[in-house]
């Protein structure tokens, strides 16, 4: 499908600590891609660069040939609401809205609301007979499905996932990764995703392991 993030020589630092150190990776539409590296590596880091929601030292970061760091502050944020969808360990509901009203609230942001889309989402990750209530009805996995939902609802060019089963069982994590990939699979999407789970990362197309700043193939679980 065509090349869709193009990341060269990226590096960070904050303060005397060096996180990043000349990143390079690209990413095809509709391709997944697994980050597994040890806490502190600079995974989440790399994903905030990505998502525009931090500024490189020094590298590029093209998304669809548009350089994110010369983008101003309303660029980055119209690039994040329309072309990016952010999956956190930490599900960022608003809790003053209803799992439907959660649902759609970024696709209304970026004037790409469908409501037949919001509903096949819920259906098929299972969440239809709990549209009309609060994120604090429900249990962990229930609100990561909603945050899965709502993440994708606007059809983001790029998904990126940060650890999106941590705080689940083994089961339900597994049933979000079915999803997840079905998503990127139906939708054309590309998929960048941080796991410490080296089973899960074998699952995805590509695996690559972050290390003292730096990347390398991450090897097949046995």
């Amino acid at each position: 499908m065509g090349l869709l993030l193009h990341i060269e020589e990226l590096t960070k630092a904050y303060g005397p600590v060096s996180v990043l150190n000349g990143v390079s990776l690209t990413l095809d539409a509709g391709q997944s891609l697994a980050l597994t590296g040890e806490s502190g590596s600079g995974k989440s880091t790399l994903l905030h660069l990505v998502a525009a929601l931090d500024q490189p030292d020094a590298g590029s970061i093209r998304l669809d040939g548009v350089e994110i760091a010369t983008l101003d502050d309303s660029g980055r944020a119209a690039l994040r609401r329309d072309r990016i969808g952010l999956v956190f360990q930490q599900f960022n509901l608003i809790p003053s809205l209803t799992v439907a009203q959660n649902i759609a609230f970024q696709a209304r942001l970026s004037g790409r609301h469908d409501p037949a889309r919001c509903a096949m989402l819920a259906d098929r990750l299972g969440i239809s007979a709990l549209t009309a209530r609060y994120p604090e009805d429900l249990s962990g996995g229930q609100q990561q499905r909603v945050a899965i939902a709502r993440a994708v609802a606007n059809g983001p060019a790029l998904i990126l996932a940060d650890e999106p089963t941590g705080n689940l069982d083994e089961a339900t994590g597994d049933a979000v990764l079915d999803l997840l990939l079905d998503l990127v699979r139906d939708t054309g999407a590309a998929l960048m995703m941080v796991t410490h789970s080296t089973r899960l990362a074998a699952r995805l197309d590509r695996r690559l392991h972050l290390s003292r700043g730096l990347l390398s193939a991450a090897p097949l679980v046995a």
